[in-house]
């Protein structure tokens, strides 16, 4: 991020929504310290097996990666509420190729918190026996976690996997990001094989009209806030 945006950038952590302050973390989860509540999306678990039943060949390590990341965030937040926004598995039968160590990995970030999956169109019947509670969405105060994202006030949700591309030291950066306007948020792909959408895209016209949104990217130190409109 250079001289291109520096108009436009705020190193920040802090993303609001509704009224509520929420704190954006590197990774790509969000946290409601008031609440002690932590968001994260699209973890997409077993997407590398699930490519492997149809011939691609990926490194069979995203599910080990994926819950090191969510592990690391937890302990930076210590929250008492976890909630998985949607397509925390790739497929339908994700959870059954699961390693037993994967298994053990979830039920130890379950120990001692609240942990809601949030069912989402890649996995709509969510497993029964990984620990926590299975919803279509849940409302906390003024806010509503859901998967795909309606445009609603007040809604965070994911399914879009937002990333922008913007100009820095003289070339092209795409990253994840968050997108908001201030009364609702898309979230970014949190899974270590999870892609992305351009927030230039019509999906996302349709929920912020007329670019009016800001995105947060994710940098390597801190998140930038950018205008929607500056990013391509």
């Amino acid at each position: 991020m250079t001289e291109h945006v520096a108009l436009s950038i705020t190193s920040t952590g802090r993303l609001d929504v509704a009224g509520i302050a929420l704190h954006t973390d590197l990774s790509g989860a969000l946290f409601w310290e008031e609440q002690r509540l932590l968001v994260v999306s699209d973890l997409h678990l077993e997407k590398g097996s699930s490519f492997a039943t149809r011939g691609v060949l990926l490194p069979p390590y995203d599910t080990i990666a994926t819950l090191g990341r969510l592990a690391a965030v937890i302990s930076r937040h210590d929250p008492r509420i976890v909630i998985a926004l949607g397509d925390s598995f790739h497929d339908r039968t994700a959870h059954e190729r699961l390693s037993a160590e994967d298994r053990d990995a979830v039920a130890a970030l379950q120990t001692g918190r609240d942990w809601i999956w949030i069912s989402g169109n890649h996995d709509p019947i969510l497993p029964r026996d990984l620990g926590g509670t299975v919803a279509g969405e849940v409302a906390v105060g003024p806010i509503t976690f859901r998967h795909e994202p309606t445009g609603a006030a007040g809604e965070i949700a994911g399914h879009l996997h937002p990333k922008a591309r913007v100009s820095a030291r003289g070339r092209s950066m795409e990253r994840r990001c968050f997108a908001s306007d201030g009364m609702r948020a898309v979230m970014p792909a949190f899974g270590a094989y999870a892609g992305g959408l351009s927030i230039r895209d019509a999906a996302f016209a349709r929920i912020f009209p007329e670019n009016g949104f800001v995105a947060h990217i994710l940098g390597d130190r801190r998140v930038h806030a950018v205008a929607a409109s500056r990013c391509y």
